[in-house]
């Protein structure tokens, strides 16, 4: 892709978060869109090293204290909002919709571009929630960037539910997913972890409820089979060439009403499912288990959030290169 203009400005962040569209190929439901967050390091520029992050399902980049966690470190800090989330969802779009996952990889490509390329980044670790957990390991995979390393904060590994529905369950979402991708996959949805984050709620931070709605987006049958076969190849091994640093919540909540697990544990994927699959994504794999974090774990309560924070600063220091 050439270098386009520079068509940065401030973020809806406010400064000194700058954003930038990145224009790709439109598909079936017209124009399509990227965009590209960074905020540089008090000390930063093109000798520092980097940060470019990639958000989870129904998400998109509010956390800004991983930013300063980073850019306290001496990283120039970047986020991504994929395709037809947050800050790049169009009205013309499906909400968080793809039928592959790999057709995530364009921005990605153009993202990591523009980090080392054009602002000359040559370390730099890739961070991914959830989704973006699943899906940073495989473009890491299939396209075998330079990375320094890998921090995956509550990845989508597997199907969080029954044996049954991770088997026969898969096995017909295949179907169904392939012939109408647009169908709505039933799911009970609380509400309670995104209460358990909002300022407005239960929680402490403030988000567009627009971009990330307290009842989630609808789940289509075509994106849960493109995250189901991103989880096969996950499962049959994955070959991400730098040090990986997976964190999770001690344990997975599955509360009835709104109590104090929802601001304690995950309640949205499976721990242990997590974990299961961790050491399948790379030949070097750190795991640390986080006493009292929720999903997103930079987003718990704030002595919990700070013992995750030690864990990437012992991780960073052991395996990361020193500048």
């Amino acid at each position: 892709m050439p270098d386009a203009p520079d068509t940065r400005s401030v973020d809806v962040l406010g400064e000194p978060y700058v954003a930038e569209t990145i224009e790709l190929d439109a598909d079936d439901e017209g124009a399509v869109v990227a965009t590209l967050v960074s905020r540089p390091a008090l000390a930063g520029g093109r000798t520092a090293p980097a940060v470019l992050h990639v958000h989870g399902f129904a998400d998109y980049f509010f956390q800004t204290g991983a930013a300063d966690y980073w850019v306290g470190r001496g990283y120039d800090f970047y986020a991504l909002d994929l395709r037809k989330y947050g800050r790049s969802l169009r009205e013309h779009q499906t909400p968080n919709f793809v039928t592959d996952l790999t057709h995530y990889y364009p921005e990605i490509d153009e993202a990591f571009r523009r980090v080392t390329e054009r602002d000359g980044h040559e370390h730099v670790v890739v961070t991914g929630h959830s989704t973006g957990g699943l899906v940073t390991p495989l473009w890491a995979h299939d396209r075998q960037p330079q990375l320094a390393g890998m921090v995956l904060n509550s990845p989508w590994l597997d199907l969080q539910g029954s044996l049954l529905l991770r088997t026969a369950g898969t096995k017909a979402i295949d179907q169904i997913g392939l012939r109408r991708p647009f169908l709505t996959v039933p799911r009970d949805v609380s509400g309670f972890y995104a209460r358990s984050l909002h300022r407005a709620h239960d929680g402490e931070w403030d988000f567009d409820l627009a971009w990330k709605p307290l009842e989630s987006w609808p789940v289509y049958a075509g994106w849960l089979r493109a995250v189901r076969r991103g989880h096969a190849r996950a499962h049959r091994g994955l070959d991400v060439r730098a040090p990986v640093l997976v964190l999770t919540s001690a344990a997975s909540g599955h509360p009835k009403d709104f109590d104090e697990s929802c601001s304690s544990t995950d309640i949205v994927l499976d721990v242990e499912l997590i974990r299961k699959w961790a050491h399948k994504l790379a030949d070097h794999v750190t795991l640390a288990r986080v006493q009292g974090a929720i999903h997103d774990v930079f987003l718990s309560r704030e002595p919990v959030r700070r013992r995750a924070y030690d864990e990437v600063t012992r991780w960073s220091d052991a395996y990361l290169p020193h500048h």
